[in-house]
């Protein structure tokens, strides 16, 4: 169960979230703004008090979800609009068939059924081809790094995620983040030995990280690109 109520200290709007299951006072950056969450017994005073001794930190953090809001790109949705794939920037050429629809010769080839379509169609249109192209480049990297390590998993699926640019299960399902193969080639490479190493070591330990660099020796390099860029992961 969740209280929300809104407030502004100074120029800054907030909520106050009061739950059953919170534990301890937290300041939260969400997509709506600045969430103070407090235990559902806490009186509110603490809750403000809370963050207000904590603006600065919270001032700091907005600027910088600002910034990365500037630099995320912003697309129309329209044919011979250029769109990134592997770190280069391809047109987006309409195809006049179904099967022609493919990522290939440079350029991103995309059938849609309308005459006409709306950016929303091309967008997800888009997507679909990217998720589609993703999974299948995923896959194979996966399968050939894993047959290099003498390794095997169980699946490979892609999503969208909010948090998180892959995942390995205990069981050996590997997920990818799609949005990834925007990135440059390498960086792409450094997610799938990521992961692909997370099926002999389970946790991010000495030894994970040793097999990390023993396949992929610019790891700390691509890790960064992807912390510092992967907002403008985007479509």
């Amino acid at each position: 169960m969740r209280e929300v109520r809104e407030f502004i200290f100074e120029d800054i709007p907030y909520r106050l979230v009061r739950s059953t299951r919170r534990k301890r006072l937290g300041l939260v950056l969400v997509q709506s703004g600045v969430e103070v969450r407090i235990p559902q017994r806490c009186a509110a005073r603490y809750g403000h008090e809370f963050l207000q001794e904590n603006i600065q930190w919270v001032r700091a953090q907005l600027l910088a979800a600002n910034q990365r809001a500037a630099q995320t790109p912003q697309y129309c949705f329209e044919f011979g609009e250029f769109f990134p794939w592997l770190g280069k920037s391809l047109p987006l050429k309409r195809a006049l068939y179904s099967r022609e629809t493919a990522i290939a010769e440079g350029a991103i080839h995309l059938y849609t059924r309308a005459a006409t379509p709306t950016a929303d169609q091309v967008q997800g249109a888009l997507q679909r081809l990217y998720q589609r192209e993703a999974l299948a480049l995923l896959t194979e990297k996966s399968q050939q790094l894993a047959s290099q390590l003498d390794l095997q998993f169980s699946s490979v699926r892609v999503r969208r995620t909010r948090s998180k640019w892959g995942h390995c299960s205990i069981y050996g399902d590997l997920q990818y983040n799609w949005l990834v193969c925007l990135a440059p080639e390498a960086v792409v490479d450094y997610l799938v030995a990521h992961e692909v190493s997370h099926l002999r070591h389970h946790n991010h330990g000495r030894d994970f990280w040793q097999l990390v660099q023993s396949v992929c020796p610019r790891f700390k390099e691509l890790r960064r690109w992807l912390r510092d860029n992967g907002h403008r992961l985007t479509v």
